[in-house]
């Protein structure tokens, strides 16, 4: 027994031995003057360090062995890594958000800008072409403009509605300013318009306008909105907090080798994957709808090149506008016409007309298509641009512990989070479900972060927003509520023939959802009502077995 008693002493002392001397200074205590200058370098006073190696019962992060870190020391460094590390990230999502929000300003500039010279072409070129025509209706048209720049701005209206009311106002006013000799009422105008979809006054031009206009704004506005919640979700996930357990194991994963006497030692990199793997579980959970996102983005990109390419219906709506009055002016008799035969012949109008006919000129009027070179240059950008990004949540992990703290490091001499050597533990998955068994962070995963989870549902409503423009459909006017997140690719109507409605499958098409992950012991299974009533029975039957057992 004593024998027994002191080999096990002189063990104890060979390990004691071990723990001084890794590093290799022997069983003198190390000096601490390497993080005393480290230790001054970030902020603190060097005054507070040891000049030598101390008894390490006091950490409460770091391993216990000796050390040159005091309480206080630790407790700085472990609030140091936390500030950090918030920047780390902040950083590393900086450079998203700049582009997001550089790809937003310049697609929204862009399609601004060709509404704005579309108008402005109109006004310069409209006041020598119809005179008392257009000079007499200048309201219908800026009303016309004024809707189309408020619906690509965000306001709740019906393109389509607001697209009929200027071709019924249109009609209005250009009959009677053609006619001046009769006498219009109220009620001639109203059967007049009535009428019009049999008479087609301006040809097909209304139809084709609608088609081709309202799924262009649809697809514009959509698509400059989800840049801008894209942009506006990786602001606010940035600035999520991180969790006091992230805190500690974010400083035991930097800070804790320089206490040890190690800092030429660099983390290892999966033991460094694995407490930001922990760390960023909630963000990691964004990936999913994220990707969501940046697909639907890109589809509704490839919508702005083809037949209904969306430079060409914004940047010519005036020229549109001019060939419909083309047509009415043009077919003026056969138009009066028919609309004395289906309304009657009204009254002659007694005072004199000065209106000057200005058909003659219409033919005066240039189609100047503007240049797709601009469009495609930007849309070959945001793509590139867009798949940068895709995995953005996911690869976080990685590309931080590559480029800020571990970098390229001997997987066998590396520190990890106890002394130099090898990582064991395997790395976890993505997101909050995979950290159950995090070695390195303590991840509560019935509890996700609410600001994420929030940034989640607003991915899926933008994401399905975005689908809804993919097919030509205004979200704004549905129900969003159905198909939320949706799936598949999106291939609605075609460019030539867009149906408005969708089909009677994807209004009951179930929504994706993301439950949380069941932990073992906790609540019943979804068929708990005809489970116990069995296990009930069961009981009874025991206790009636036992009652006559022992009446015997």
């Amino acid at each position: 027994m004593p024998l027994f008693a002191g080999g096990w002493w002189l063990l104890c002392l060979a390990a004691s031995a071990s723990a001084r001397g890794e590093g290799g200074g022997g069983n003198k205590p190390k000096s601490c003057s390497e993080l005393r200058q480290l230790y001054g370098a970030k902020g603190f006073s060097p005054s507070g360090v040891p000049q030598a190696e101390i008894s390490g019962e006091h950490l409460r992060i770091c391993p216990q062995g000796y050390t040159c870190c005091t309480s206080e020391m630790e407790e700085n460094f472990a609030n140091k890594s936390r500030t950090e590390f918030e920047g780390m990230l902040k950083e590393a999502t900086r450079s998203v958000q700049i582009n997001l929000t550089s790809q937003y300003k310049s697609f929204d500039g862009y399609f601004q800008d060709l509404l704005n010279k579309s108008e402005k072409a109109l006004y310069d070129t409209f006041p020598g072409m119809y005179g008392d025509l257009y000079n007499q209706n200048i309201k219908v048209f800026k009303d016309l403009y004024s809707d189309l720049r408020r619906y690509y701005r965000g306001a709740n209206i019906n393109l389509e509605e607001a697209l009929n009311e200027f071709w019924i106002h249109l009609l209005e006013r250009l009959f009677k300013l053609m006619n001046p000799q009769y006498h219009l009422t109220d009620d001639y105008v109203e059967c007049m318009v009535k009428h019009s979809e049999q008479h087609k006054p301006f040809g097909e031009v209304p139809r084709d306008l609608k088609l081709r206009a309202t799924r262009a704004f649809i697809a514009v506005r959509s698509f400059v909105q989800g840049l801008g919640v894209g942009n506006d979700v990786v602001k606010k996930v940035s600035q999520v907090p991180l969790s006091p357990y992230c805190t500690r194991a974010i400083m035991k994963l930097v800070y804790c080798s320089h206490c040890r006497g190690m800092s030429n030692v660099k983390s290892c990199n999966s033991y460094c994957r694995n407490v930001l793997k922990g760390c960023l579980a909630n963000q990691a959970d964004l990936d999913p709808e994220w990707k969501n996102l940046i697909d639907s983005l890109l589809l509704v990109a490839e919508r702005f090149d083809g037949p209904s390419n969306v430079e060409t219906v914004i940047g010519t709506i005036h020229t549109k506008i001019a060939e419909a009055i083309s047509n009415m002016q043009e077919n003026k008799e056969s138009i009066t016409a028919k609309v004395f035969q289906g309304c009657g012949n009204p009254k002659l109008n007694t005072k004199p007309s000065n209106v000057e006919d200005k058909r003659r000129r219409v033919k005066s009027i240039s189609e100047d298509k503007p240049s797709v070179l601009g469009l495609e240059k930007l849309v070959s950008d945001v793509k590139g641009k867009l798949k940068d990004v895709r995995d953005l949540w996911v690869s976080l992990p990685v590309t931080l512990c590559n480029d800020k703290i571990s970098g390229s490091v001997n997987e066998d001499k590396c520190w990890n989070g106890m002394t130099r050597g090898r990582y064991l533990p395997d790395v976890m998955g993505d997101g909050l479900a995979n950290q159950i068994n995090n070695p390195e962070v303590e991840v509560d995963i019935t509890k996700p972060d609410m600001t994420i989870r929030q940034q989640i549902m607003q991915l899926k409503i933008m994401t399905n927003r975005l689908r809804n423009a993919y097919k030509g459909n205004d979200v704004d006017f549905q129900d969003t509520s159905d198909d939320i997140s949706g799936s598949g690719s999106g291939d609605g109507c075609l460019d030539d023939v867009c149906v408005k409605k969708q089909s009677k499958s994807s209004s009951t098409r179930q929504p994706e959802t993301h439950p949380m992950p069941k932990l073992s012991g906790q609540g019943v299974s979804g068929n708990s009502s005809t489970v116990l009533p069995s296990s009930f029975l069961l009981l009874l039957s025991l206790a009636a077995v036992a009652t006559q057992y022992l009446r015997r």
